[in-house]
């Protein structure tokens, strides 16, 4: 008996040896969030990856929900939103933890249907909600949406927030246009009333398109608005502060998915989905620079805020893209899951 005692004790014993081995082997292997680093999601593995943005490597893969489609970084950089879509059906929010790299919870957007398009401003998630034709605002502070506004038009799908909160954008691909919402002061000589709640009078102004304008971007100085059709291949210029059409470029980006300027507004990147070609115009000038088939599809772009490199995510490829913007060629590429789509940069202090 003591002998079986004493050989029981020995195999506890290894199995507690073993046991805190391998969790210091992975506490030594786990790779912290660097200040400064990519986000990218997976549609196909339902993960959020965090990738070293000097490295390229992906030090952390994160469980989120089903068909995630968009991602923004807090400005602190330590939180991520992403928006779940499920074609305008689903109806969440997740936030993700990136410094501890774990789920920190789900936000249900019902009455809002269809997040999609995400950007941070002034402490407060604002998205879109395609299927409820809408664009609403999380508050993390409070914990709640504080905040909707209908559209009116089918497809709402990507939205732009001025710093100031004084103007969102939004492109309707099935409509076909582009909303323009502008928190409007009240008129001269007219005071508000004295139980008015700030930004209540918000006015829109559609802008036509043409059907499937879908990734849009506004130039850095803020003085045009570019957007591009999938349907017609169209390149369409707006006039944010006039509120109306300013050109149209017959720029044949058949299948456009995704558009952004450089971060010194020289140039516009705009990805096909059907293509796979990322099409590079001057902005200036209106012509067509370059245009570099990058796979199979190409959707997600992401600008390196120092003006270096451009991330395109290749949905049907499974990697993103790396390119370099002098050259203006292929670089490398990251495996972050399958179906990479939404990008976004998080930057801690």
């Amino acid at each position: 008996m003591k002998h079986l005692q004493s050989h029981t004790l020995q195999l506890i014993g290894v199995h507690l040896f073993l046991v805190m081995f391998l969790y210091s082997a992975t506490a030594c292997n786990a790779q912290s969030t660097p200040r400064r680093s990519l986000l990218a999601l997976s549609k196909t593995d339902h993960t959020l990856a965090i990738v070293d943005p000097v490295t390229l490597k992906v030090i952390a893969r994160i469980p989120v929900g089903s068909d995630p489609h968009e991602v923004i970084a807090s400005a602190d950089g330590k939180t991520a939103y992403v928006s779940i879509y499920g074609g305008g059906s689903l109806h969440e929010l997740n936030i993700i933890d990136l410094v501890a790299q774990k789920p920190l919870t789900n936000v249900d957007t019902r009455p809002l249907f269809g997040p999609h398009g995400l950007t941070f401003i002034n402490g407060k998630a604002w998205f879109s909600a395609e299927g409820s034709k809408s664009v609403g605002r999380y508050d993390p502070a409070t914990g709640k949406l504080d905040w909707s506004m209908g559209t009116g038009q089918d497809g709402t799908h990507m939205i732009y927030v001025t710093a100031d909160e004084k103007k969102i954008y939004t492109t309707n691909m099935a409509s076909g246009t582009v909303s323009i919402l502008t928190d409007t002061p009240a008129q001269p000589g007219k005071s508000a009333p004295s139980n008015a709640k700030p930004r209540e009078n918000w006015t829109q102004t559609i802008v036509p398109t043409a059907r499937g304008s879908e990734g849009f971007d506004v130039s850095p100085d803020g003085s045009v608005l570019w957007t591009a059709s999938s349907e017609d291949g169209a390149i369409y210029i707006i006039d944010p502060e006039a509120k109306k059409p300013a050109a149209k470029i017959d720029a044949k980006v058949f299948g456009a998915n995704r558009l952004k300027f450089t971060p010194d507004g020289r140039q516009a990147f705009i990805s096909s989905l059907r293509s796979g070609d990322l099409t590079i115009y001057d902005v200036q000038s209106r012509k067509e620079i370059k245009r570099l088939n990058i796979g199979h599809g190409a959707a997600g772009i992401l600008m390196d805020p120092d003006g270096t490199r451009v991330f395109v995510a290749c949905t049907p490829d499974n990697y993103v893209a790396v390119i370099d913007l002098k050259t203006l060629e292929i670089t490398n590429r990251i495996d972050v899951g399958g179906g990479p789509d939404g990008l976004a940069w998080a930057a801690q202090p």
